[in-house]
């Protein structure tokens, strides 16, 4: 009989992406994937390190396991990702049932760590190199990069794919633990991503999302020429089949003109732009060692909206940052009042062990502080994103739909379903269609809007 496994994903696009190669790379050893760890031969978490919150919940889950794991110990209990790149053998010590610790540099090793496992080979561990731990380029080489043949049925939707064009960040913000877990900045070679997706467009995939943690970094090389995202962009946008492609996450600096005009220019390129600032106060932008004032993001906001009109640009804030006064705080207030978000994520700041704020400065912004600054950052921009939304009121917008929403993934496939799809700017619309209409591209109606979604009905041709 095969052998089952069951994987868990915390964390961002990233982990993502890793969980879906994982599961194809598993399939083709040999597993099924289960939807319940207690179905599984190998219980698998992918983990975050970029909150504490994302690690208390990984290592809780890892507590109910350890009777499972006296029970039936011929499971094998599996931490992967960032959390395993940064907690290395303390995974072992904090949870002694746990069976295997992979970093995200190390996933391509993943089958035949299980089977060391099954051979009696005890507990596996394999993590990348520290960053202080050598040259730049045996660093590198210790991050393997892991963007293997795409599978389709291992797409939770065959319309829609994720594409990695770099790993990797050398931006080393003081907050974030990023450039420790994910390694040294490094870009894929163009014609690897070209083939990617031209791959992903004959297996009937319509959009694809371009991912890096500072995708707008990207450079590669290739016949003497040097690629920038915005060469890539109009390197793929021929790719028949192809409707729309995304691209996240960018960093300030990086938006250049020439991406801005690609952004323009090129019709299947989405006018969406996450561009995270962070803070509205230079005195905590520089605490955060980000590399830019918050005039140069005013800049950057305007050229965006000067050289694409209508562009849904949404954002990023930590609140509470290590010295964050009230002044501090309502000058990030200013910021997103004036700058009109569609959309912010707004999280409270949590040290994290090896990131420079947290050997550098002290979390003095008491918890009730950051709680209150966090309710109210999100309130004024639910508040911008309601009024941003309530034009499309009666407006028919086009819409790739995804698939069921939340409330009806449990209804049989065949009857009338709330489906979910978003428009090209990124928003999210719900509608009742049938099953079938999942990976199409669709005119709704827009009869009702609130901050967070849109309502509509399709408009029959």
């Amino acid at each position: 009989m095969a052998k089952c496994f069951y994987i868990e994903t915390v964390g961002c696009q990233m982990n993502v992406l890793d969980s879906e190669l994982v599961a194809a790379s598993l399939r083709r050893a040999g597993y099924e994937a289960v939807d319940s760890p207690r179905k599984a031969d190998a219980i698998l978490f992918n983990t975050c390190s970029v909150r504490q919150h994302a690690e208390d919940k990984i290592y809780s889950a890892l507590g109910r396991l350890k009777n499972v794991k006296e029970h039936y110990p011929h499971k094998v209990i599996g931490v992967l990702g960032c959390m395993a790149q940064k907690d290395r053998e303390q995974i072992f010590k904090r949870a002694p049932h746990v069976d295997l610790v992979v970093g995200p540099g190390q996933l391509a090793q993943l089958p035949s760590l299980l089977e060391r496992i099954a051979d009696g080979r005890g507990p596996q561990i394999e993590v990348s190199l520290d960053r202080k731990a050598g040259n730049r380029r045996e660093i590198e080489e210790s991050f393997e990069r892991y963007d293997p043949a795409r599978d389709a049925p291992a797409r939770p939707f065959r319309h829609q794919a994720m594409v990695r064009i770099m790993l990797g960040c050398d931006k080393f913000c003081t907050y974030c633990i990023v450039p420790s877990v994910r390694g040294p900045e490094q870009s894929r070679p163009v014609e690897e991503i070209e083939s990617e997706v031209r791959h992903l467009a004959d297996q009937g995939c319509l959009e694809v999302t371009l991912i890096g943690q500072t995708v707008n970094s990207y450079q590669s090389t290739a016949d003497g020429r040097t690629f920038r995202l915005s060469d890539l962009l109009y390197r793929l946008d021929g790719i028949e089949g192809i409707r729309r492609f995304k691209f996240v996450t960018n960093y300030p600096r990086h938006m250049t003109t020439d991406l801005l005009e690609a952004v323009r220019d090129l019709k299947r390129v989405s006018p969406y732009l996450h561009v995270p600032a962070q803070s509205g106060s230079n005195a905590v932008l520089k605490r955060m060692k980000r590399g830019y004032t918050v005039e140069q993001y005013r800049e950057m906001l305007a050229a965006t909206r000067e050289t694409v009109p209508g562009a849904a640009v949404t954002s990023d804030f930590i609140v509470g940052f290590c010295g964050e006064t009230e002044d501090d705080f309502q000058q990030t207030v200013d910021l997103v009042r004036q700058s009109r978000f569609r959309n912010s994520f707004i999280f409270k700041y949590s040290p994290r062990a090896g990131t420079k704020s947290a050997e550098l400065y002290e979390d003095d912004v008491p918890d009730e502080v950051k709680r209150r600054r966090n309710n109210e950052l999100l309130a004024i921009q639910n508040a911008i994103s309601d009024e941003e939304n309530r034009p499309l009121l009666g407006r028919t917008v086009e819409i790739l739909v995804e698939g069921p929403s939340k409330a009806s993934r449990k209804q049989p496939a065949g009857d009338m379903l709330q489906l979910t799809g978003r428009t090209v700017c990124d928003r999210i619309v719900v509608f009742q269609g049938h099953h079938r209409l999942i990976g199409t591209i669709l005119p709704v109606r827009i009869t009702q809007t609130n901050a967070f979604t849109l309502f509509g009905e399709p408009v029959i041709r």
